[in-house]
């Protein structure tokens, strides 16, 4: 028997993984980001292969690590994790420093920066596991790293209570909680996760 609600209780942080193809900047938001050696320093970064992100990453093979903390407001998870970059300019309007490889950075809401070159490449289905030796490394600040749970407890907005004259149909992901309202397509996919439908179950 395996249930699925046991590989929940894993501990993900969340990060912001930006890059650079030409004049194109993007970024998305992932959750798997490891340490794996210590000399030399390699870092495994886990990408789901419906982000634009995960395209660029496997076409220059380099990449930027922005390590979010508990003061992340729940903006920039929609600026990175609601739309896909092959659609829109993610950084449209902002004014994000670069680091020593070119690439942008989140400088605020977190503490660390890890920019990184890609030295290999796993096919794992759905996601790219990318192995990356550490180019440039930065404490950004002292505030905690925000993990999984903090950011479905604190940061992820609640769904608002169904008003009793509403019988709107609500889907939750079972994964990452994002709620979709109506009814769910077979061919749907999450927007913050990228999990298909049968990963949702109809709210009660």
């Amino acid at each position: 028997m395996i249930e699925k609600e046991a590989m929940f209780k894993l501990t993900y942080g969340l990060f912001v993984l930006t890059t650079k193809d030409g004049a194109k900047d993007n970024g998305c938001i992932v959750n798997t980001v490891s340490l794996i050696t210590d000399s030399p320093k390699r870092i495994t970064v886990y990408v789901n292969k419906a982000n634009y992100t995960e395209e660029l990453v496997r076409k220059t093979g380099v990449l930027n690590v922005s390590v979010l903390t508990e003061s992340a407001p729940f903006e920039i998870f929609k600026q990175f994790g609601f739309a896909s970059g092959r659609e829109v300019d993610k950084f449209a309007g902002t004014a994000y420093p670069r680091s020593e490889n070119g690439l942008l950075y989140i400088p605020e809401h977190t503490n660390a920066l890890i920019s990184a070159k890609v030295v290999d490449t796993l096919d794992c289905g759905t996601h790219t596991l990318f192995v990356a030796e550490v180019t440039e490394a930065r404490v950004l600040s002292a505030e905690k790293s925000v993990t999984y749970e903090y950011y479905q407890s604190n940061i992820k907005p609640k769904p608002n209570a169904p008003k009793t004259e509403e019988k709107t149909e609500k889907w939750v992901c079972k994964i990452c909680g994002y709620v979709h309202e109506g009814p769910l397509p077979e061919d749907f996919i999450c927007p913050w996760c990228k999990h298909p439908a049968e990963d949702f179950e109809r709210m009660q």
